[in-house]
């Protein structure tokens, strides 16, 4: 008897098939039956299948499907790229945008246009400035004209003292209508006129009444707004089918839908790396200034349809790592896959690699299948993911 005891070996106990999780938190797994130490719910049994130790993929119930909305469709070959529709914001052309900026120093006596948006005519007077170095400027002038009047002779060239004394006074803001004025009239005058060079609307008004201005310094801004610019964002995804020189249509929302034809004359070649955002611009005639900055509107673009794959918008996960999916292994296991995407318009997105036609894509829910991934792996699934 004791020599059949001492040989007799432990005997082995087999690690059951099933284990036993809540359906409101399935971080729990009890080896028995009982109650969720959470919720105190019962707990259901499940069983355990090779996928459970997958680190890409993840396995939810009949319950969970349906609470998370969870859908799938089978991706397939089809027409991407017809039509672009990207959100964009009227501006100014800065080309035609004009800065008047003070010559000399000086106070402003008297402002002609105080409110921005006024519009102002080639010509007009602006402001008028009196300046202490600009009428010593004028004095020096007629002082010279004086000199050559009264002691005109063969030693000393007057013209050239007088050519450099009405050289700082147009350097110094005058025009050649002032200075002629001035030589007439014989007499310096405490103000000087301030006359606007282009025509258009005020954009930014620097100064009032009584300021102070330094040389060089900002006083008015003129736009011509006979041409605007059309500014859209574009995805970094959507570049592919966007060039500068291509046609392209601005329509506006705010006035029943009104489509006006342009070009694209710009494209910025820096992308912005926090949003993955670029610029691109389109220029439009603005007959009767209709349009106004700060307008909404937006640009369509249309390109030559091309065969690929594409899903919604919403089935791709996208983050600083890159583009995901979920894809369907079988009726309730999901395997997390890493994609390359190209066109996109408003609502589709194509896939330019990582499926292939005939897989079965989540194409709604797919950000709560990742938050349940995180929630019973305990990590995210594109961590330790190659780019």
């Amino acid at each position: 008897m004791f020599f059949s005891c001492k040989n007799k070996k432990p005997a082995v106990t087999k690690e059951p098939d099933v284990y036993y999780t809540c359906s409101m938190h399935p971080q729990v797994h009890e080896s028995k039956p009982g109650k969720c130490p959470i919720c105190k719910m019962e707990l259901i049994a499940v069983s355990k299948t090779a996928h459970e130790n997958a680190t890409d993929e993840v396995e939810l119930t009949d319950q969970q499907i349906r609470l998370g909305n969870i859908m799938v469709d089978t991706i397939r070959n089809g027409s991407m790229g017809e039509q672009v529709v990207l959100p964009a914001t009227l501006n100014f052309d800065q080309r035609k945008e004009n800065a008047i900026n003070a010559r000399v120093m000086g106070r402003v006596d008297k402002l002609y246009y105080k409110n921005v948006g006024d519009y102002v005519s080639k010509g007009s007077r602006l402001f008028d400035l009196y300046s202490e170095e600009l009428n010593n400027a004028k004095q020096e002038y007629l002082l010279e004209l004086k000199k050559q009047k009264t002691l005109d002779n063969t030693i000393i060239d007057f013209s050239q003292l007088i050519a450099a004394a009405k050289n700082k006074l147009v350097l110094w803001g005058m025009s050649e209508s002032q200075i002629q004025e001035l030589q007439k009239n014989n007499k310096e005058t405490p103000l000087t006129a301030v006359y606007s060079n282009a025509s258009g609307y005020i954009t930014a008004l620097d100064i009032k009444e009584g300021d102070y201005v330094q040389e060089g310094g900002s006083v008015i801004k003129i736009a011509d707004l006979s041409m605007v610019w059309v500014e859209a964002q574009v995805y970094a995804s959507q570049l592919a089918g966007i060039n500068k020189g291509s046609p392209a249509i601005v329509q506006f929302p705010d006035m029943q839908g009104k489509e006006v034809k342009g070009i694209i004359e710009f494209v910025n070649p820096e992308i912005n790396p926090d949003t993955r955002i670029n610029l691109i611009r389109v220029s439009i005639t603005n007959p009767g200034y209709q349009f106004k900055p700060g307008m909404q509107a937006y640009v369509l673009i249309k390109n030559h349809p091309t065969k690929s794959l594409s899903l919604p918008a919403d089935a791709v996960i996208r983050d600083s790592r890159g583009a995901s999916v979920w894809v369907q292994i079988s009726g309730h296991i999901f395997k997390y896959r890493m994609v390359e995407t190209g066109l996109e318009n408003h609502d589709r997105i194509e896939i330019t690699s990582g499926l292939q036609s005939g897989d079965i894509v989540v194409i709604s829910g797919a950000y709560l299948l990742n938050s349940e991934y995180i929630f019973k792996k305990g990590a995210n699934p594109m961590e330790g993911m190659k780019m």
